[in-house]
């Protein structure tokens, strides 16, 4: 196969009418013949896709995959619906613009996924001056309890005692430091809610 490229290394020099008698053979399984259309055909078909991809790389890729289309379709080759090289041209044509059309939904996709999943920036400061600002109502809030009230919300909530150990430590029957704790946040609520 190396000496017949090697005969017909110099590019497109048969006429294009030559073209379809190798064609009928490749559709025929003559690797022999496939091996002569690609030396006749090859530049023109990359030059083709090259112009349409840009991407060298990319180009030789797809115009592999177009010879490969162009061995497996060869006999479905029809001369009376155009020329032989017309018909190759437009596989490597679709080939080419199947190609770019991919890697811009690639892209595409990628770009909106990123813009998806973009890691929104945290914001510390903001968090910071927001819980003193919380810190500071509760304290004022706090200021506007009754004694028994304040004293049972700091051992319900700032000292995390259950309500039997804030009844032993204030020396009050369960019912009365649950009513103390009920009480108490009922005013913070209220007065908290007022300040918003």
């Amino acid at each position: 196969m190396n000496q017949l490229r090697a005969a017909t290394s110099g590019g497109d020099t048969s006429p294009p009418e030559a073209l379809a008698p190798l064609l009928k053979r490749c559709g025929l399984g003559d690797e022999y013949a496939f091996a002569d259309l690609y030396d006749q055909v090859s530049p023109r078909i990359f030059g083709l896709v090259k112009r349409i991809i840009r991407d060298p790389a990319q180009s030789e890729e797809v115009t592999q995959e177009a010879f490969l289309e162009i061995w497996r379709q060869a006999a479905r080759f029809d001369l009376d619906r155009g020329s032989a090289l017309a018909w190759m041209m437009t596989i490597a044509h679709r080939r080419a613009v199947d190609r770019v059309r991919s890697v811009e939904a690639t892209s595409t996709r990628d770009v909106e996924y990123g813009h998806r999943h973009q890691a929104v920036e945290y914001d510390s400061t903001s968090e910071v001056v927001q819980s003193r600002l919380d810190a500071q109502r509760v304290r004022k809030a706090m200021g506007s309890l009754t004694d028994t009230q304040r004293q049972a919300i700091e051992l319900a909530y700032f000292r995390g005692c259950t309500h039997t150990e804030v009844a032993t430590m204030l020396g009050v029957p369960l019912g009365t430091a649950k009513s103390r704790v009920r009480d108490g946040l009922i005013r913070l609520r209220d007065t908290i809610g007022g300040e918003r």
